[in-house]
């Protein structure tokens, strides 16, 4: 099976840059995003609900639990927010009714949470518009398990964060190119 793309900084401005053009410009936006800071799955993001992430004032988290049924795996794990993030999610929550913290986060059209298969369709809708063929709702995952390691992060840290039970599987997730090999020798 063909692994997921995964996005250089160049790629990613240009899917958030598609994404303020669309019928819900700050939820898609904040959906990628949370995709390529939080590393999380399309089934997770669409099990999200506005409580795990906001408290009852609307302050964002700044970490919090993602729930057995939210996740695969039936694992719980803790899931901890950048500033970019946590930015993006106060702007988007600004704009919710902060009256039911067990309602949806991320609204589909319908109302309601997505379910698994919209949440990646919307992802394969949006990389396909800004030309990504490769790309599927795994590629922010994958690049932000790569970013980590290329920045230094043990793999022991990385399936940690992303919720593997071995590290042999988030070994699959870290895409290795001509750049990283070359920069790695100049190390010596």
């Amino acid at each position: 099976m063909r692994q997921a793309q995964t996005l250089n900084e160049a790629q990613l401005r240009r899917v958030v840059q598609y994404c303020r053009s669309r019928r819900h410009p700050v939820r898609d936006e904040t959906i990628v995003l949370f995709s390529f800071y939080a590393g999380l799955r399309a089934k997770e993001i669409a099990a999200l609900k506005l409580g795990d992430v906001c408290d009852q004032t609307g302050a964002v988290r700044e970490q919090f639990i993602l729930d057995a049924v939210q996740s695969k795996g039936g694992k719980t794990r803790t899931v901890y927010l950048n500033q970019r993030l946590r930015r993006a999610l106060a702007e988007y929550a600004a704009g919710l009714n902060l009256c039911d913290l067990n309602r949806a986060l991320f609204e589909s059209q319908k109302g309601g949470h997505f379910s698994a298969n919209t949440m990646c369709q919307l992802f394969l809708d949006i990389y396909k518009a800004v030309g990504l063929k490769d790309a599927s709702s795994h590629s922010g995952r994958r690049t932000y398990i790569t970013r980590l390691a290329n920045k230094g992060v043990g793999v022991r840290l990385l399936a940690e964060l992303a919720g593997h039970s071995h590290i042999s599987t988030t070994q699959r997730y870290i895409d290795v190119n001509a750049e990283q090999l070359s920069a790695a020798v100049e190390l010596l």
